[in-house]
């Protein structure tokens, strides 16, 4: 009896321990998960930077890094933008800095100074006392990174997207946003593409009632591009980008309806679920390039991200919004914009775009009745130069206008810290979602509560408008993509 009472209290306390074990791991792990989830409910925002007006800026110099696929257009359409100084070129290859300084002299602006030759070169080109502006347009990894640094150098920053890769970086951005109070802006173009802001306007003034339900898309075959040996991304990073699996690139088609729908300002999103495709392309594209070229060995057994990724999610005032991504199917190019309302319904892809109040889209006369209607403020005053300078159709040209305007007249931007992270947050949020049979993730307040006062963003020019545009022709990098 002895024996096994000294069996039983061994046990009992070996059991007790693992028990005691068990519950602080559990606890601990508890404690990790919602602490990401309740920062946004429980931490206090320590500055507003929505709706924020920083101090006028009556020259906007501003420092370019990253020269490769995306910089050179962005920096031939500052080019054309007055009460705009191009005072730095930044970028790891000495080849990319020097073109983009023939560029300048072309434009007959005087040459910028040169950062490269090194990785970190781009911290150089912060420190310096004479940039207002870093503008970014590096691989998604470095994005944070830069626009944290650029900030804590009392810069503003604008970065292409995504703003971040994870749910800690988008954090990172907003809490040093506010900390300095330099904006930190998403170069979300998508949200100044023309159909896009006639919806935003025609939303803003009642047209489709109560909006209920967004789509937005990337639908792009990019397996040419992202395989490129030569002439793609530097690294293949992009193609490396491709190994998560998630919706990736959510930006695009997000903004602009995130913006009809007051996303942030009115109305915020509460939880998303998402599901991934298999991979019917990329796995056996990289072992059949491997079989022809050494080079692409390393990407040979890689597991890729599935075809089509489908996000869904729902806000806090009861709308739902789908958000697809596919880089790899063989499809023609939609963002989709689709924009439901107890009213009225528009649709931009395939194209035509569209309208409609009930069962039968609007005639092309009644389509441009409301487009003169309807067409915002800002369309009519920079529209047709923005489509003779390019950048995608027009509309980067457009947001690179009004980021100056508004950095010059003091006006809030139309897209702010909380924006950029919360939009970019949909992938490493979307990635968690697919890993874990689709269930439901809480997506973060990054306003902390205050999307509940923040107010919309507006189309007209109100306190600004008054930057001047030099006469153009159609970007180099626009020629290059065929657009």
């Amino acid at each position: 009896m002895a024996s096994n009472r000294r069996d039983f209290l061994r046990n009992t306390l070996l059991g007790t321990g693992m028990l005691a074990t068990g519950l602080a791991g559990h606890a601990a792990s508890a404690n990790a998960e919602t602490s990401a989830g309740r920062k946004g409910k429980n931490q206090k925002q320590r500055f507003n930077m929505c709706g924020y007006a920083a101090p006028k800026l009556d020259k906007v110099r501003i420092g370019f890094v990253g020269l490769g696929m995306r910089g050179p257009g962005a920096v031939e359409r500052m080019s054309y933008i007055d009460g705009v100084e191009i005072v730095g070129l930044c970028d790891q290859y000495d080849d990319r800095v020097e073109a983009m300084q023939k560029l300048l002299e072309k434009q007959g602006l005087p040459r910028a100074k040169s950062y490269s030759g090194s990785k970190d070169a781009w911290k150089t080109m912060c420190e310096n006392p004479d940039i207002d502006l870093i503008y970014i347009t590096t691989p998604w990894s470095l994005h944070t990174p830069m626009a944290v640094y650029a900030m804590e150098h009392g810069k503003h920053a604008a970065t292409e997207v995504p703003a971040a890769v994870t749910i800690d970086e988008c954090w990172q951005l907003v809490e040093t946003s506010e900390r300095t109070q330099k904006h930190c802006m998403m170069l979300e173009n998508c949200c100044y593409d023309f159909f896009e802001l006639l919806t935003l306007n025609m939303a803003r003034q009642g047209f489709f009632g109560e909006i209920i339900h967004g789509e937005g898309a990337y639908i792009h075959d990019l397996r040419s591009l992202n395989f490129a040996k030569e002439g793609g991304y530097a690294e293949m990073w992009r193609l490396k980008e491709n190994y998560r699996n998630g919706n990736l690139y959510p930006t695009h088609g997000l903004g602009p309806i995130c913006q009809i729908m007051d996303i942030n300002r009115g109305d915020q999103m509460e939880y998303l679920s998402s599901m991934s495709s298999a991979d019917f392309h990329m796995a056996a594209m990289a072992k059949e390039l491997a079989a022809k070229d050494s080079f692409f060995s390393e990407f040979d057994g890689k597991s890729f991200r599935g075809n089509m990724n489908t996000t869904t999610v729902k806000t806090y005032k009861g709308r739902t919004i789908m958000i697809q991504h596919d880089v790899s199917s063989p499809r023609p190019y939609s963002r989709i914009h689709l924009v439901s309302g107890s009213k009225g319904v528009a649709c931009k892809w395939p194209d035509p775009a569209r309208i409609a109040t009930g069962h039968s889209w609007l005639k092309d006369e009644e389509m441009k009745s409301l487009e003169e209607k309807y067409t915002p403020e800002i369309v009519k005053r920079i529209g047709e130069m923005a489509k003779k300078v390019g950048g995608h159709g027009g509309m980067d040209f457009m947001m690179d206008w009004r980021l100056i305007d508004c950095l010059r007249n003091g006006l809030p931007l139309d897209q702010d810290v909380y924006d950029a992270a919360l939009w970019s947050a949909i992938a490493p949020l979307s990635e968690k979602s697919v890993a874990n049979r689709s269930n439901s993730v809480d997506i973060p307040d990054f306003t902390c509560g205050s999307w509940k006062t923040n107010t919309p963003v507006e189309l007209t020019l109100k306190g600004g408008g008054t930057t001047g545009v030099k006469a153009s022709k159609k970007t180099e990098s626009d020629k290059q993509l065929g657009i």
